[in-house]
């Protein structure tokens, strides 16, 4: 029989993998932080802080932006590649990442947008320029759009880049500004990681563990969607594979009906140790990891959530950048805040409670001292409140 999860375990569960759990206080150890997530995604905006810092912080408040440019530049502790979009991820993954390299390649070759870029004898031009110069980003060449001019067109050189980058032939050196530096791979990522040659099935295999391990428990379509790195028909067959290892689960959604998952073996152990989260109230970013996955968020906690940074003004239902508020192991609502590093500002322009949560004084008290600790966090002296 399966093994039967009520919605308040899994929730925990849920939470505890992914490092929310406990109070994001103690001795910060960043490497370990993102390996125990698998990977934290980029992104360029910065309402209140970018969404990978933002991340980092929501694990341990003691982290400070400039320390992931560390990570990646000097310490060489992740590098960057594609799972949903531009992400961080542990450098000792790299030998399992060899896959999606190619799977890349072969992606970006089929697409139609992409081939204006330049050809072998033109990106061989630029890999001698990086080899000669060092590491250097899109400005560095000047290649011009030909034809009609579009605003999902890129430059030949921009498309070549990336071209390169997907396919693994280029890595990000570091980024100034957010601006990404290419260099050759072997002066980015160390000779021991790349020798190693995994199969296909190896790949995949390690794909499918680390996902689970990192979810707690997930159907095919939740394993497939956490790295992005392979098909779900690989997800499926990998799961047919490994049946009689696999632990079959039930777990409860937040409106009360039952669906099948699956988890690793030591479900049971993991499942008796949950703890009960901090009840302290989170202000989570958008692209959180606990929030990415639309789906998974609205079965475990019944948080219906969009970013709109793509739709249009007028039709709106919250805001352009607004942040899920968690206490505890549900989320009580959302708010739109956003900084101004110039005034030294943290404003608070909206406030929208889940429908049922009464928001108390205690509550209140909980945001407040929440958004002191954000705007310390981006340097902020004072939290204007902006909402009625």
């Amino acid at each position: 029989m399966a093994l039967r999860i009520s919605n308040r375990d899994a929730r925990r569960l849920w939470l505890d993998a992914q490092l929310l759990s406990a109070a994001p206080t103690g001795p910060l150890d960043l490497a370990d932080i993102i390996r125990r997530l698998g990977f934290v995604q980029l992104d360029t905006i910065r309402v209140v802080a970018r969404a990978h810092d933002h991340i980092l912080w929501s694990r341990n408040q003691n982290f400070r932006e400039k320390m992931l440019e560390k990570c990646l530049a000097r310490d060489r502790h992740v590098f960057e590649h594609f799972t949903h979009d531009a992400s961080l991820i542990p450098m000792d993954f790299y030998p399992m990442w060899r896959r999606q390299f190619r799977r890349l390649e072969a992606k970006v070759r089929g697409w139609e947008w992409h081939r204006g870029m330049l050809d072998e004898a033109g990106r061989a031009g630029i890999c001698a320029r990086i080899a000669a110069e060092g590491p250097l980003s899109t400005k560095a060449f000047d290649t011009k759009i030909e034809g009609k001019r579009e605003m999902w067109r890129r430059p030949p050189h921009k498309l070549a880049l990336d071209y390169m980058w997907y396919a693994g032939e280029l890595s990000t050196s570091h980024r100034e500004n957010f601006t990404k530096y290419y260099d050759l791979t072997h002066r980015v990522i160390p000779q021991h990681f790349r020798n190693v040659d995994h199969s296909d099935e190896t790949q995949v295999d390690w794909l499918c563990r680390a996902a689970l391990a990192r979810l707690a428990f997930g159907t095919e379509g939740d394993v497939q969607r956490f790295w992005a790195a392979a098909d779900l028909s690989e997800v499926k067959a990998w799961a047919a594979a490994n049946a009689g290892e696999l632990v079959p689960v039930e777990i409860e959604s937040a409106g009360g009906a039952w669906h099948v998952a699956l988890a690793l073996p030591d479900i049971e152990v993991r499942l008796a140790a949950a703890p009960a989260p901090t009840s302290r109230l989170r202000i989570l970013n958008p692209f959180d990891p606990v929030i990415r996955d639309r789906n998974r968020l609205t079965r475990l906690f019944g948080f219906e959530y969009r970013i709109e940074i793509f739709v249009p003004a007028a039709k709106r239902q919250w805001g352009y950048y607004v942040y899920p508020l968690l206490e505890g192991d549900r989320f009580v609502g959302r708010i739109e805040v956003k900084s101004d590093r110039e005034k030294g500002e943290l404003s608070v322009h909206a406030l929208w409670p889940e429908p049922g949560v009464r928001w108390t004084q205690a509550r209140q008290a909980k945001l407040e001292a929440e958004l002191g600790r954000l705007a310390r966090f981006v340097g902020a002296r004072d939290v204007i409140w902006l909402a009625a």
